[in-house]
């Protein structure tokens, strides 16, 4: 918005510090994966007048150009977020995993991603990349990169303070309505009002179902040894998640390290939030566990730190930019990523600042501008769902790992689907 037009006056307010939250907290992935359900955010597209299914086509193409936008803005204002363009690696070490992973290939392919944007490896092109004992095939995406995500917040922070934006740390908002937020220190006036608090927004005034408050959990390894690192390649440092349904993702960090994440305690009742980033000692293990099943070549290496934090999911796994003018300004808001928030809240953001001077771009004509989803349902309903999908998730995944060899996906997981209204949440971003 600085950069769009330098003459407004911007001030940001940040309850702890920035960074606190999703984006100093996520895995690391900046990726032009696409975020949630594309026959929803058509469909909604549609009934508004929208350009519907070339719409959803067109965000896409927009998410994978936004990685490289990222990139070169680090470049330019003096980021040193340890980014490696490396692409992604999503690998399956059952049939049913590698079933799926090619009914993905095959979607992607009629929503617009062509052979140079995802393609099929073999167990041996894989392991040209990266040491997966057991593996049965990949696939890689290109339009993806490995980033250290507080040092990327940081360095955004310094970038708009060089620009006049103030940033008001330590200053919760406590309601957010058109023109005006009220904090405790007072209320803040101006044209617009801006709510992008992704997972926090469950602690605002009648947005308590408006976007469920997800916990995604990471540990990190000390620094591998050399020889650990002959073992298992990934010299091109691309990122990696499994092919399971409770999956996990992963990325060598600039240190050598592997940090790893995955859902953990997924969901807290009532919409309770992590505050401080502590993760269950159970949950590190599991996590840890993971890592070695996965890439047993790490042996036993150790764990250095572990933590915590919150994304935002709505009900019907859409992601929404919006704006409601009142008079000469109004209430804007973007939310709701699903995980997957780094490329993502980077294109929102100028989406929204398209929208609040009044420009018509390509940007805001894509189908997630305008979209709403419906509220979550109440407790302990919220609660018994959440925790239902992810128990019957991890149930298909012992169950499809105890025959390796049967393509068929476990109909525990369509059971899950089917109550969570979507497939499993997006990794990492």
């Amino acid at each position: 918005m600085a950069a769009a037009d330098p003459s407004l006056q911007i001030a940001v307010l940040e309850a702890e510090h920035a960074g606190f939250g999703a984006s100093g907290r996520n895995g690391g992935w900046l990726s032009g994966l696409m975020p949630g359900d594309r026959n929803r955010l058509a469909l909604g597209s549609t009934e508004r007048g929208g350009a519907g299914r070339e719409g959803v086509v067109a965000l896409q193409r927009h998410l994978i150009d936004t990685v490289r936008d990222v990139i070169d803005l680090c470049a330019g204002e003096g980021i040193d977020a340890d980014i490696q363009a490396g692409g992604t690696l999503a690998i399956a070490t059952t049939a049913a995993q590698l079933h799926r992973l090619r009914v993905s290939l095959h979607e992607d392919r009629e929503w617009g991603l062509g052979p140079e944007d995802q393609w099929e490896l073999t167990p041996n092109e894989l392991g040209l990349r990266l040491a997966v004992p057991g593996a049965v095939g990949a696939l890689f995406n290109p339009h993806c990169a490995r980033i250290q995500p507080a040092k990327l917040v940081r360095g955004l922070t310094d970038a708009v303070t060089r620009r006049g934006v103030t940033i008001y740390e330590h200053t919760q908002a406590l309601s957010i309505e058109a023109g005006r937020v009220r904090t405790a220190r007072g209320d803040v006036r101006a044209r617009w009002a801006v709510r992008a608090t992704e997972g926090f927004t469950a602690k605002l005034p009648g947005l308590h179902r408006k976007l469920l408050p997800m916990n995604s959990s990471m540990i990190v390894t000390d620094p591998l040894p050399p020889a650990t690192w002959d073992r298992l390649g990934w010299a091109g440092h691309e990122t990696v998640r499994d092919g399971a349904h409770a999956y996990v993702y992963a990325q060598r960090t600039a240190d050598g390290r592997i940090a790893i994440g995955g859902r953990g305690a997924p969901y807290r009742f009532g919409s309770r939030l992590d505050t401080d980033g502590r993760t269950p000692a159970a949950t590190a293990s599991q996590l840890t566990a993971a890592l070695r099943s996965l890439l047993p070549g790490v042996g036993e290496t150790g764990v250095a730190h572990a933590w915590s934090g919150v994304l935002g999911v709505a009900r019907d796994w859409c992601p929404a930019v919006g704006v409601q003018p009142d008079g000469d300004g109004g209430l804007a808001w973007a939310g709701g990523y699903v995980g997957d928030g780094v490329a993502t809240s980077h294109l929102a953001g100028f989406t929204l600042a398209d929208l609040i001077l009044g420009r018509q771009t390509s940007r805001t004509a894509l189908p997630w501008v305008g979209h709403t989803s419906p509220a979550w349902e109440p407790e302990p309903f919220r609660w018994l769902g959440v925790h239902s999908v992810y128990a019957l998730f991890r149930a298909a995944d012992r169950a499809e790992r105890r025959r390796p060899s049967v393509a068929r996906t476990s109909r525990l997981a369509a059971v899950a689907d089917r109550i969570a209204g979507q497939s499993p949440l997006l990794p990492g971003g």
